[in-house]
């Protein structure tokens, strides 16, 4: 290695100003680290999801990733998980100028190991799969008779005795996970897929939200009660931790959720049924589900209703919101086997080389 391969970056006392500071190195971004009076030179991209590095900061020779909080020691490039390793760059002084050598001493090793939800989304062979997310809070201990998820399982129940289907249940109340904790704000490309808290938290139970709405389910049936004029906290609770699947459809072109349909029980003692749907169905429109005919079934007591012990038992004894939960999953099934149909037939037709005609869903 001779002197002429070396760069010059530019005068010493422009990189005492700052622990980090990106520079470009043939094409390539690095940072220059100066901690403890010595210089030294890493791939500036964290490996994780490419943030940059010189927007962090440095904490006993470690720079922590400003989106997700991954550290790589300052000198090796060596990261505090998944074996990954930054490229490292060989730094030198000479009569006030710092010099880099544009050859990396290493290249970047990307971490190892991958989250189970990053695999390419599929659908495994077999019947309809259905699953009843609940959107209830209640007390663990003593929960109490939630009328929503009353007519949840009545539809899950008919679901799988007379329609054939896999049914889930989730309840949320039953769910540990985490509230959204913003990394959109920091930078869209920071709220990533799965998300981060789910990557980083194994005790986080999100996943099994992920797992069901990504990759298992044809048809999402989500029960909720009014609050206030909205769907439940729970309910928001779970959609904020889903801005990481919208996110994958803006950002990386990445569309997770195909050919699933969506439907809603909403109940409550107080009104705004319709805005309650609109905006569940806005919401998972945008997440990529399609949603039957009539896609939701409500029943509310109104905004000066206070006999609520009089709403659970008119609820117990409807036969008409009964009928009303079995028909709403039939209209979802239908519809769910429509679009496995025509997935089905596309994929027949694109084998043979013959040009598809899509199946009409109305």
């Amino acid at each position: 290695m001779t002197d002429k391969s070396w760069l010059d970056l530019g005068s010493v006392e422009t990189f005492w100003k700052a622990a980090l500071t990106e520079v470009d190195v043939a094409g390539q971004p690095v940072v220059i680290v100066f901690a403890d009076g010595a210089f030294s030179a890493v791939a500036a991209a964290c490996l994780h999801s490419g943030a940059p590095l010189a927007t962090g900061e440095l904490d006993d020779g470690q720079i922590v990733c400003p989106w997700h909080g991954w550290r790589y020691d300052c000198k090796t490039g060596l990261a505090d998980q998944g074996g990954a390793r930054l490229a490292g760059y060989a730094v030198k002084t000479v009569d006030g100028r710092l010099l880099i050598d544009p050859t990396p001493i290493h290249a970047s090793v990307a971490a190892r190991k991958r989250h189970p939800l990053q695999r390419p989304p599929g659908r495994e062979e077999g019947p309809v799969r259905v699953v009843g997310i609940s959107t209830t809070a209640m007390n663990r201990e003593e929960p109490r008779y939630s009328t929503s998820e009353k007519l949840l399982t009545v539809a899950l129940d008919h679901a799988r005795e007379s329609l054939g289907a896999e049914t889930r249940l989730l309840k949320l109340n039953d769910l540990r996970f985490r509230n959204c904790e913003g990394y959109y704000s920091k930078s869209a490309q920071s709220c990533v897929w799965p998300c981060t808290i789910t990557q980083a938290d194994p005790a986080d139970q999100m996943e099994r939200v992920y797992e069901a709405l990504v990759f298992w389910a044809d048809v999402v049936l989500v029960a909720t009660p009014i609050r206030w004029g909205a769907a439940s906290s729970l309910y928001f609770k779970m959609a904020e931790r889903m801005n990481c699947i919208q996110n994958q459809i803006t950002i990386a072109d990445n569309v997770l959720i195909r050919n699933k349909v969506a439907a809603f029980i909403i109940t409550g003692g107080q009104d705004n049924i319709q805005g309650v749907a609109g905006q569940m169905m806005t919401f998972f429109a945008e997440l990529g589900f399609h949603l039957p005919q009539f896609p939701f079934i409500a029943h509310s007591r109104g905004w000066s209703a206070e006999d609520m012990e009089k709403n659970v038992d008119y609820v117990e004894k409807s036969q008409d919101l009964r009928e009303g939960a079995r028909k709403l999953v039939e209209r979802s099934i239908q519809m769910a086997r429509l679009l496995m149909e025509n997935v089905a037939v596309q994929g027949k037709i694109t084998r043979a080389g013959r040009k598809a005609t899509p199946i009409a869903l109305s």
